[in-house]
């Protein structure tokens, strides 16, 4: 057990049976605070759990007035669908001059495709670009960095990489349309407790030291099969933790050599899928509180909390950068 990080005695904090219309699986969620109010965009998975079939996705919206009890929605808040997407899931949330922006993932019949939209009501989203594929886990930065926006994503080409060795990038935009001068930021092989690939996680809080930032680590164990319902769900997801430079932020200046979050508690293990941690929203207090929110075991939505100076210690201290 990490003495640094703590599991809200509540958890988990969002499940299926806290949703007032059709949903098996509640996970994923971008959280952010807007406007003094906790807001949650969350993965909605439904289908017949007693066959465990998956019927569709779409995304939910929550409010919260502590960040721990929410109240859900009783509609869906966003869909994309039509003759090439077949879906839309795994929401990130970043307010930037009093809008919102979400990315997100595009799941089509020609690949999965990175998706970025915002909005002032959470009813109203206006696309802003979607990505070629196959590309993913896309963070906004919440603020522009030498006059450009600055995004993480992580492109993974099956047919280039068949090790699954996929990898943190960086994009540069002006406009928030059009983005280029591309580059990679942190590679799989760096991360020592991962064996196939990273994604961002939940959007980067600005610190004196750097760009704190989280992110997700995956192992594959060909011998081991975790709780799932595929019956042959053999990875395992971790949350690690890097601080990126302020200026440059392709520049990875401390990575922790050990994971932030492992997967311990029951609803962590078993599930859709046993043995995953995904964090994707990330909630600095004024006190210097962190909550971090994320989804466990791609079954339910949870909530883990820490201190910022506790977290930059970790990372300096642990960093396989010296």
């Amino acid at each position: 057990m990490n003495n640094l990080i703590h599991r809200h005695h509540r958890n988990p904090i969002l499940k299926a049976e806290d949703v007032p219309y059709h949903a098996t699986l509640t996970f994923n969620a971008g959280v952010t605070k807007y406007k003094g109010v906790y807001v949650m965009v969350f993965r909605n998975d439904y289908g017949d759990e007693s066959t465990r079939k998956l019927h569709g996705t779409n995304l939910g919206l929550a409010y919260s007035d502590d960040g721990v009890h929410w109240e859900v929605q009783p509609k869906p808040c966003f869909q994309l669908s039509d003759e090439h997407i077949i879906c839309v899931n795994d929401p990130r949330l970043t307010i930037i001059n009093d809008l919102c922006y979400i990315t997100f993932a595009v799941i089509t019949r020609q690949g999965v495709r990175g998706g970025l939209a915002v909005t002032d009501n959470f009813k109203d989203f206006k696309i802003l670009d979607i990505t070629l594929p196959d590309n993913r886990n896309l963070v906004l930065f919440p603020e522009k960095i030498n006059n450009k926006y600055i995004r993480l994503e992580r492109p993974f080409s099956l047919y280039m990489n068949s090790s699954e060795r996929f990898d943190i990038w960086l994009s540069e935009s002006h406009d928030l349309r059009y983005w280029g001068d591309s580059r990679l930021v942190l590679k799989s092989e760096s991360v020592p407790y991962c064996n196939n690939r990273i994604g961002a996680g939940a959007p980067p809080i600005k610190t004196k030291h750097g760009w704190l930032a989280i992110f997700h680590a995956v192992s594959r164990y060909a011998e081991t099969i975790y709780n799932g319902w595929e019956g042959t769900w053999n990875k395992e997801y971790v949350a690690g933790i890097m601080l990126l430079d302020l200026e440059n932020p392709s520049k990875v200046k401390a990575l922790a050599d050990r994971p932030l979050i492992t997967p311990e508690a029951s609803y962590e293990l078993h599930g859709f899928r046993g043995n995953v941690v995904f964090p994707g929203g990330c909630v600095l207090e004024e006190d210097g509180e962190v909550k971090i929110y994320y989804g466990a075991a791609d079954t339910v939505e949870a909530l883990i909390t820490t201190n910022l100076d506790d977290l930059i210690e970790f990372t300096l201290t642990n960093s396989l950068i010296k």
